[in-house]
């Protein structure tokens, strides 16, 4: 009886790895399926869909789509939600609400709302799960329930090179400089100044660039040392095995 109970769960076994292997192999068709491209937008009709731009699958929700552009070699992870306008089927007019510039990377389950204008510039990358909008709940009148009462909207623009850290919200108004840095959790309104880190909720100023003294207060850790111009993937595979112990390789 023994012998019989491994059998079956050794069989059993097999054929929960066979079903694991087709299934992950089922997964993978479909999220290359259900990707969007500028090849392949599916039901999705942007204002724009830039080259080598990609939505993974599966989109969160979308719709404003036609204001919505989309620049060239941009990264939009799984449920990212791009929306332009309150509700589906409006005419927001002939200029683009949302606009996203060439190489912005959207972290999975980020959200940008946009009601009335967002912009992120180049090369811009948010974590996940970051939240940006350019409407905000009003409570103006005590006796009426504050998702009825009809919200505030301020445009938002966030400049090129810009790093934003995970479950980072960028609300109303919020205007952010060139190559600024949000940490991850911090809840950002009003200006920030270009080469700036910030932090909290309210976000506000931990670090700036001063083009005479540097980064004030001074960075802890030295700077990465780039990699030089011109080499190739396999030179640095060949450095690295330069810079393993002997012992190991043994």
């Amino acid at each position: 009886m023994p012998k019989n109970r491994n059998m079956f769960s050794s069989l059993t076994l097999r054929r929960r790895g066979v079903m694991s292997r087709a299934v992950h192999r089922v997964w993978a068709w479909v999220q290359e399926t259900g990707a969007v491209t500028a090849q392949h937008p599916g039901r999705l009709r942007f204002g724009r869909i830039g080259t080598g731009t990609r939505l993974a699958f599966p989109q969160g929700t979308v719709f404003g789509e036609p204001w919505i552009e989309l620049g060239d070699h941009c990264i939009i992870g799984e449920q990212v939600t791009l929306t332009a306008g309150l509700m589906p089927d409006l005419d927001l007019g002939s200029e683009p609400i949302l606009t996203l510039g060439d190489g912005v990377v959207l972290g999975r389950g980020s959200h940008v709302i946009a009601d009335t204008t967002v912009t992120i510039g180049s090369n811009t990358y948010c974590g996940p799960y970051v939240y940006i909008t350019s409407t905000n709940h009003s409570y103006d009148d005590p006796h009426e329930p504050v998702g009825k009462q009809w919200p505030r909207m301020e445009p938002v623009v966030i400049g090129p090179g810009c790093w934003i850290g995970t479950g980072a919200v960028i609300l109303p108004g919020a205007t952010l400089g060139r190559n600024v840095v949000v940490a991850a959790g911090a809840v950002v309104r009003g200006e920030v100044p270009d080469h700036a880190v910030v932090a909290g909720a309210p976000a506000r100023v931990v670090r700036s660039w001063d083009p005479e003294e540097g980064w004030q207060p001074p960075l802890r850790t030295p700077a990465p040392v780039p990699i030089p111009e011109g080499v190739t993937p396999e030179q640095l595979a060949a450095v690295a095995l330069l810079a393993e112990d002997p012992a190991d390789r043994a």
